[in-house]
């Protein structure tokens, strides 16, 4: 069995100097920002930074590993409350609201999770998720034909919103997701046009939001 090798101490001192650039020029530019950017930044060359994190995949990964519970927090919270309707209303409103105050979290939740540790995150808050949207069918409140691939909409949609928006009206985005509630409303529905994406489908979506260029 092979253990890794503790990072000398000027490595240890780099990799954590790209981190910190990482989330702050991710947050500042989105999660395709230049790396050369993230390396002068971190006072550091390009190379360095590939030594440390081969792939944007895996600078991605360590950038956002202290947020990845806060996405499952909300999603707790959600679950908590008592009326069906309302626990849904509470998981959309907390995970727009975390979209809005946080665009490195807000450019994750709508690609391909980087690393396995963050899949295994986001597939965890998937499973309380998927149970509040459950028990608001059960309950009648929401739409029978909205399933939880459907939220992938509202935070594209929302994403966008708030990129326009921010600058200029910050608190537009709650309008927006306030029209977006109301037509998920059971009484509300009408046919829709075609069937919800699959798992897999949403998957390939994700993946081919992550498709960037260095």
């Amino acid at each position: 069995m092979t253990t890794e090798k503790p990072l000398r101490r000027d490595a240890l001192r780099n990799r954590d100097a790209l981190v910190v650039a990482a989330r702050a020029v991710f947050d500042e530019k989105g999660l395709d920002a230049p790396l050369k950017e993230i390396a002068a930044r971190a006072g550091v060359a390009i190379g360095t930074l590939y030594n440390r994190f081969p792939t944007r995949d895996a600078l991605i990964a360590a950038a956002v590993a202290d947020r990845m519970e806060l996405g499952l927090e909300v999603a707790r919270a959600a679950a908590e409350v008592a009326d069906p309707w309302d626990s849904f209303v509470a998981l959309v409103d907390g995970v727009c609201r975390l979209q809005a105050h946080d665009r490195l979290l807000g450019d994750l939740a709508v690609r391909a999770a980087p690393s396995s540790e963050i899949a295994a995150a986001r597939d965890a808050g998937h499973a309380v998720m998927r149970a509040i949207v459950e028990r608001a069918h059960r309950a009648g409140v929401l739409r029978t034909d909205w399933t939880l691939e459907d939220l992938a909409f509202v935070m594209w949609s929302h994403t966008r919103v708030v990129a326009v928006t921010a600058g200029i009206a910050p608190d537009a985005w709650r309008r927006n997701l306030g029209l977006l509630l109301d037509g998920l409303r059971a009484g509300a529905a009408h046919p829709l046009p075609t069937p919800p994406l699959t798992p897999d489908q949403l998957d390939a979506a994700l993946l081919a939001t992550g498709k960037v260029t260095r």
